[in-house]
C-alpha cells in the first residue's frame, strides 16, 4: 500500500475529504500548501495590466523574502516587470532582483539592456538599484559593462548613486582583479567627494581593493577627519580603522620620550594638550626639560584626528565607541588615553555580546594602562545575572587592576564569588586570588591562608582548584610552609580530581625533605591504588617514588621497585616509557652507571617558581577591536598595525590647494610655523600649542593663552582696538563715497609707514610691539568686562551726549547700551603689518552701524495683543524691547502698551494665574490700579520662552472681565547680542559644524546691496550683534539664546559673482533653521 507524500517539491497532494484545507497565501507560511498551485495568484497579479495589483504582488513577494521564504521560482514573472513605468513597482522589482540575480544569472542577463536603461533613469533610486542589480550578476562576460556603469555612476549628480558605485567596486574587484588599476582611478575620484554619504563607502572600497595605496589618502586626510562626525555609523568605524593605520605610518609616536617624562610628572608635559584653554600652565616644567632632550611636538594633523574623533566617544553605536577607543589607545599620548575609559565603562550597560567584546579589549588595555580604569573599579564587579564568560572577563580585569591600595576591596569581592553556584566561575576566582598573591607580596600569606581554608570546602572542584593554586604559591617560599604541605598530604584520601591529586604528589616529592615521615606513607597509599589512578596521577606517583628512592632509599626501595613494576605493564605507553627511563636512571647498573651518578641533580634540581600571568598579556600586538584580537589568532583579511616611523614623513603631502582669497591667511600660518619652538612673543604656549592651533585663525594661540597671561591678552585686544578705532573713524565721517576712498588711502599710507619702521614688530598678530601704551590701560580694566571690546569701554562718553548719533534707530532705553562717541580718535603711530593687511580689505560703513551693534533695535514693531472691540474699549499692544529684563536675565523683556478708548475708567489691570507649557514662565507686570478714559499706560513684563517659539498663553484681567491673550515670539527675539572679535568668531564657528550648521543660498535684490541695508534688515529680524569683518560683502553677527546661553553665529557671504550664502551655526538646530528662514525672507523682500 503506497502512501502519497504530504509535501513534494514539484507536486503536492490535495487535502482529503474531511481534512482541513490550509491557506494558499504564500506569505501565510503554511508548509502544507498545495505546491502545484503555489504562487499562481502572484504570477497572475504580476501579469496584470493594473499597477495596483503588481504593487500588491511585489509587496507580498518582498515580505516573503524578508521572512526567509524561497521566492526564486517567481523570477521570470518578476523580471518582466523591470520595465514597468510605475516607480514604486520598479523599486520593489529591483529589491527582488538584487536578492536573486546571483542565483538566476541566465535570466538576469536577458534583462541586462533594461538595467542599462535604468542607469539613465531620472529617479536616483532607480539608477542606484539598477547598478546594484548589475553588480550582483556575477558573470565575467559583463565585467566591461559593470566597469562602464561604475565609472558613470561615480560622476552622478546624486550622492546616493555615487555611494552605490563605491559599494559596487569591491564586487567587481572580487569578480575580476585585473580591473584593479581602473578601479583605483574611480576610488581616487570618489575619495575627493565632499559628501558624508559617500565617504564611508569609498573608504570601505579602498580597504578592500588597495589598502597599501596610502598616497591616495594624503590629500583627503583632513577632509575625512572633518567629515567624520557626520558620516553614518558604519562608515565612521571603517574610516577610523583606516585612519588608525594611516596615522601609524605618517606621524611620530607620542610616547617616544616617555622615559624622560617618567622622571618628571607626566601631566606637566602634556598639560597644554589636555587643557588647551589654560595654555601656559606647564611652562616652567617644559622649559626645564628642553636642555635634556628636544620635546615631542605633535603634528597638527595628528592632533586634528584625535580632536575630531573624541566627540564620537558619545556615539550611540558601540562599534563607533570601540573604534575611537582603539584609535586613542594606539595613537594618543599616554596622558590623553584616559578619556576613553568612561566611554568603555558606559558600554558595559549594553547587551552581553557587546559587553564580551568590550571586556576583552579592556582586559588588554588594563595590563598596560592600569591607572586608566582604576576609578571605575566598581563597574567591573560581577552581577549574579552575568553569563559565565562575562564573569570570567570581569575577574580578569579586576585582577589586572588590583594594587596595594585596592587589594582589600578586591579580595572581599573574591570571597563572595567563591560561594557562587557556577563552578567554572569559582575555579576562575581561585586562580585570580592566586594571581593577586603572586603580584602583591604583602597579601601572599593572607591569600594562602584563605586558600587553605577552602581545602575544607564540601565542593570537590573548589578544593581541587585551590590545591593547584596553592602548589604554585608554595613554590615561592616552600621552607616556611611545611605545615600546609602536611595538610595537603592528608587530603589524598578524599580528593578525587586527577589534577589536584597530581599537584599534591608533585609538592610532596619536590619538598620531601620538609615532610620526611609523611612522604613514604603517601607513596605507600598511592602504590596500593596505582592501577586505578588516572594517567596524570600515575606519572606523578613514579616521580614521587624516584625522588624518595634518591633521598630515603632505606624506607622506600621496595615500594619504588613495586611501583616501577606495576608501571612496566601499564596500558599507557607514556607510563611504560617513564617507568623504564626512571629505572635505568635511579637504579645503578653496569651499563648505565654514568647517568645514575647525576640522578639527584636531574630529579631534585631547584625549579623556578611559576609566574602567574594574564592570558591577555601578549594580545596587544593585534589591533584592538579586531576579530584577530578577540580570537587571539590571526584571522583572514587581518592587516597588521604598522610600527611608528623613526622619522616623520613629509607633512606637506597633505596640503591641498586653497582658493585665492584665503592665501593671505595661509602666509601668516606659514610664518607661524617657521618661528622657533618658544618664540619671544609667545613664551607662555605649551609644548604642543603650535600643533593645536586652528589653521583658520591666525592669532588663536594668543587667544588661547589670554586668560592667564597679561601680555597675550593685551596684545590681542589691542589689535581689536586698532581695528575698532578705524571703524569708528569711518563711522564719524559722512557717508559719501569720496570720503570713504580718502579713508582707504590713509590706511595705505599708514601701512607703508608700518613697513618702513616695521622689522622690529613681530609678524604674529598677537605680539604687536606698538601696543605697549595700550597694554597698561588694558591690564587695569576689570576682567569681568571682557565681553565687550576695549575701545568701547575706554571711549564711552555719557549716554545723554551720544543719543543724537543714532537718529535713524528707535532707541527705547539707553541706560545699558551706549554707542561710542562720533568724534574721530587719533590713530596709533605704528600698526603691525599683519593687522594692516587685515584692515586693507575692510569696508567701512556709514554711521548707523554702531547703534545697530550696540543699542537695542526694535526689530518687530508694535503687535496687537487685544483689539479694542474684543477688549470692550481696552486696547493692548506689545513690543519686544530687546533690553535685559531686570528680574531675570533669561527672560525676554516686553513692553505692554495699554490704552482706554471707552467712556469709563478701567480698574485693576493685572495678569491672571497663567497655565503655561513646561519650561515657560512669566514675570507679571505690577497691577495698574486705574486707567482713565482716553489715557495710555506702559508696563514691562518678562517671559522665559525656554528657547522655543511656543506661544505663552495667559489672561489679562480687570476688576470685571478676563481676556485670554497669547504672545508668540519670532525666533530672532529669543537671543541677545554678543560682541566678539573676528578671530573669536571663527574659532567658535569651527566648533559648530556638521549638524549644527545650516546653509541657504539666496539672491539679494538690488535694493539690498548696501552694507547699511543688509545690517539693518538682519538686526531688525534677529537680536544679534555685528562682528567686525575683514572682507567686503561679508557680514557676521553673533548672539546667545537667552535661556540656555547657546551661541548663534550668522554669516552672510554676498561676494559676487553668484548668489549670496547665508550660514547659521548653533547648537540649537531648530532655532538655526527657523532663523535662516526668517533672515532669508527679510533680505529677499
Amino acid at each position: 500500500m503506497s502512501v502519497a507524500p504530504a509535501y513534494n517539491e514539484d507536486k503536492g497532494g490535495s487535502a482529503g475529504p474531511g481534512e482541513p484545507e490550509y491557506g494558499h497565501d504564500p506569505a501565510s507560511g503554511g508548509i502544507f500548501s498545495s505546491d502545484y498551485k503555489r504562487h499562481d495568484d502572484l504570477k497572475e497579479m504580476l501579469d496584470s495590466n493594473k499597477d495596483s495589483l503588481k504593487l500588491e504582488a511585489m509587496k507580498r513577494i518582498v515580505a516573503m523574502i524578508a521572512r526567509g521564504k524561497n521566492a526564486s521560482d517567481l523570477f521570470p514573472a518578476v523580471v518582466k516587470n523591470v520595465a514597468c513605468k510605475n516607480i514604486e513597482v520598479k523599486k520593489l522589482v529591483y529589491v527582488y532582483l538584487v536578492r536573486y540575480a546571483e542565483e538566476q544569472q541566465d535570466l538576469a542577463l536577458l534583462s541586462i539592456s533594461t538595467f542599462q536603461r535604468g542607469l539613465k533613469d531620472p529617479n536616483q533610486l532607480i539608477r542606484a538599484s539598477a547598478l546594484r542589480v548589475l553588480s550582483s550578476i556575477r558573470v565575467p562576460i559583463i565585467v566591461p559593462i559593470m566597469m562602464l556603469a561604475i565609472k558613470e555612476a561615480a560622476s552622478d549628480m546624486s550622492p546616493y548613486v555615487r555611494k552605490t558605485a563605491a559599494h559596487a567596486i569591491p564586487k567587481l574587484y572580487s569578480l575580476d582583479s585585473d580591473q584593479k588599476d581602473q578601479l583605483i582611478e574611480v576610488i581616487e575620484k570618489l575619495l575627493a567627494d565632499k559628501t558624508t554619504l559617500v565617504a564611508g563607502s569609498v573608504v570601505m572600497a579602498f580597504e578592500e581593493v588597495c589598502p597599501e595605496r596610502i598616497d591616495l589618502i594624503h590629500k583627503n586626510y583632513r577632509k575625512l577627519c572633518n567629515l567624520l562626525i557626520d558620516v553614518e555609523e558604519w562608515g565612521q568605524v571603517v574610516i577610523i580603522s583606516m585612519l588608525t593605520r594611516y596615522a601609524r605610518t605618517q606621524f611620530l609616536s607620542p610616547t617616544q620620550n616617555e622615559s624622560l617624562l617618567e622622571e618628571n610628572p607626566e601631566k606637566a608635559f602634556y598639560g597644554s594638550e589636555e587643557d588647551e584653554a589654560k595654555g601656559a600652565g606647564s611652562e616652567e616644567t617644559a622649559t626645564a626639560a628642553l636642555p635634556a632632550r628636544k620635546p615631542y611636538v605633535m603634528d597638527p594633523d595628528h592632533r586634528l584626528l584625535l580632536r575630531n574623533t573624541k566627540p564620537l566617544l558619545q556615539s550611540r553605536s558601540a562599534a563607533v565607541v570601540m573604534a575611537v577607543a582603539q584609535l586613542y589607545f594606539h595613537l594618543a599620548p599616554k596622558a590623553e588615553v584616559g578619556v576613553i575609559a568612561k566611554a568603555l565603562v558606559r558600554l558595559l550597560r549594553s547587551h552581553s555580546e557587546v559587553q564580551y567584546v568590550v571586556l576583552q579589549n579592556v582586559a588588554t588595555m588594563s595590563i598596560k594602562r592600569r591607572g586608566m580604569f582604576e576609578p571605575y573599579l566598581k563597574s567591573f564587579y560581577i552581577r549574579s545575572t552575568d553569563p559565565t564568560q562575562i564573569k570570567i572577563l570581569k575577574l580578569e580585569v579586576l585582577t589586572n587592576l588590583a594594587n596595594e591600595t585596592n587589594i582589600p576591596t578586591v579580595l572581599r569581592e573574591f570571597q563572595t564569588y567563591i560561594r557562587s553556584m557556577d563552578k567554572d566561575f569559582v575555579a576562575a576566582t581561585i586562580q585570580a586570588i592566586g594571581r593577586c598573591a603572586t603580584n602583591i607580596g604583602r597579601v601572599r600569606d593572607t591569600c594562602l591562608n584563605g586558600l587553605v581554608q577552602l581545602l575544607s570546602n564540601r565542593d570537590e572542584l573548589v578544593v581541587a582548584e585551590s590545591v593547584v593554586v596553592i602548589k604554585k604559591l608554595l613554590q615561592m617560599q616552600p621552607a616556611q610552609h611545611g605545615e600546609i604541605i602536611k595538610h595537603l598530604a592528608k587530603l589524598t584520601d578524599n580528593i578525587q580530581v586527577p589534577m589536584a591529586r597530581a599537584s599534591i604528589l608533585w609538592l610532596i616529592g619536590e619538598y620531601c625533605e620538609h615532610v620526611p615521615k609523611i612522604a613514604p606513607d603517601v607513596l605507600r597509599k598511592m602504590a596500593k591504588s596505582f592501577t586505578a589512578e588516572e594517567d596524570i596521577v600515575k606519572l606523578q606517583v613514579i616521580n614521587l617514588a624516584a625522588k624518595l628512592y634518591l633521598t630515603n632509599s632505606k624506607q622506600t626501595k621496595l615500594l619504588t621497585q613495586y611501583v616501577l613494576s606495576l608501571a612496566k605493564y601499564d596500558q599507557n605507553y607514556d607510563i611504560r616509557d617513564r617507568a623504564r627511563f626512571t629505572r635505568q636512571l635511579i637504579v645503578p647498573s653496569e651499563q648505565g652507571g654514568a647517568l645514575s651518578r647525576h640522578a639527584k641533580k636531574l630529579f631534585l634540581a631547584p625549579k623556578p617558581a611559576p609566574v602567574l600571568e594574564s592570558s591577555f598579556k601578549d594580545r596587544d600586538h593585534f589591533q584592538l577591536g579586531s576579530l584577530s584580537h578577540l580570537l587571539n589568532a590571526k584571522a583572514t583579511g587581518y592587516q597588521e598595525l604598522p610600527d611608528w616611523p623613526e622619522e616623520a614623513p613629509d607633512p606637506s603631502v597633505r596640503n591641498v590647494e586653497v582658493p585665492e582669497w584665503t592665501k593671505s591667511s595661509n602666509r601668516e600660518k606659514r610664518k607661524e610655523k617657521e618661528k622657533p619652538f618658544y618664540s619671544d612673543s609667545e613664551g607662555e604656549s605649551g609644548p604642543t600649542e603650535s600643533a593645536d592651533s586652528d589653521p583658520e585663525s591666525e592669532s588663536e594661540p594668543d587667544s588661547k593663552s589670554s586668560s592667564e597671561s597679561g601680555s597675550g591678552e593685551s596684545s590681542s585686544e589691542s589689535d581689536n582696538e586698532d581695528q575698532d578705532e578705524d571703524e569708528e573713524k569711518g563711522r564719524s565721517s559722512e557717508s559719501e563715497q569720496s570720503e570713504e576712498e580718502g579713508e582707504k588711502s590713509k590706511r595705505k599710507k599708514r601701512k607703508k609707514v608700518t613697513e618702513a619702521q616695521g622689522e622690529g614688530s613681530s609678524s604674529d598678530e598677537g605680539s604687536d610691539s606698538s601696543s605697549s601704551s595700550s597694554e597698561s590701560e588694558v591690564s587695569s580694566e576689570s576682567e569681568e568686562e571682557q565681553g565687550e571690546p576695549v575701545s568701547w569701554r575706554k571711549k564711552t562718553p555719557p549716554s545723554s551726549k551720544s543719543a543724537p548719533a543714532a537718529k535713524e534707530v528707535s532707541l527705547l532705553d539707553l541706560e545699558d547700551f551706549t554707542p561710542p562717541s562720533a568724534q574721530p580718535v587719533s590713530p596709533p603711530t605704528v600698526v603691525s603689518s599683519s593687522l594692516a593687511a587685515d584692515l586693507e580689505g575692510l569696508t567701512l560703513t556709514d554711521s548707523p552701524l554702531v547703534p545697530s551693534l550696540l543699542s537695542p533695535v526694535s526689530g518687530v514693531g508694535r503687535q496687537e495683543l487685544l483689539h479694542r472691540v474684543a477688549g470692550e474699549g481696552l486696547a493692548v499692544d506689545y513690543t519686544f524691547s530687546r533690553q535685559p529684563f531686570s528680574g531675570d536675565p533669561h527672560m525676554v523683556s516686553l513692553l505692554i502698551h495699554f490704552s482706554n478708548s471707552s467712556d469709563t475708567p478701567i480698574k485693576g489691570l493685572h495678569v491672571g494665574t497663567p497655565k503655561l507649557p513646561a519650561g515657560i514662565s512669566i514675570q507679571e507686570f505690577p497691577e495698574i490700579e486705574s486707567l482713565a478714559p482716553g489715557e495710555s499706560a506702559t508696563a514691562v513684563m518678562g517671559i522665559n520662552f525656554c528657547d522655543s517659539t511656543q506661544a505663552a498663553n495667559f489672561q489679562l484681567c480687570t476688576q470685571v472681565r478676563q481676556f485670554y491673550v497669547s504672545i508668540q515670539p519670532p525666533v530672532g527675539e529669543l537671543m541677545a547680542p554678543v560682541f566678539m572679535s573676528e578671530n573669536e568668531f571663527k574659532k567658535e564657528q569651527g566648533k559648530l559644524t556638521g549638524m549644527n550648521e545650516i546653509t541657504e543660498k539666496l539672491t539679494l535684490p538690488d535694493s539690498c546691496r548696501s552694507d547699511h541695508t543688509v545690517v539693518q534688515k538682519v538686526t531688525a529680524t534677529a537680536n544679534l550683534g555685528r562682528v567686525p569683518c575683514g572682507t567686503s560683502d561679508e557680514y557676521r553677527f553673533a548672539g546667545r539664546t537667552l535661556t540656555s546661553g547657546s551661541l548663534v553665529l550668522l554669516t552672510l557671504d554676498a561676494r559676487p559673482p553668484g548668489p549670496a550664502q547665508l550660514t547659521v551655526n548653533s547648537e540649537k538646530m531648530v532655532i538655526g533653521t527657523m532663523l535662516v528662514k526668517d533672515v532669508v525672507q527679510a533680505l529677499t523682500q
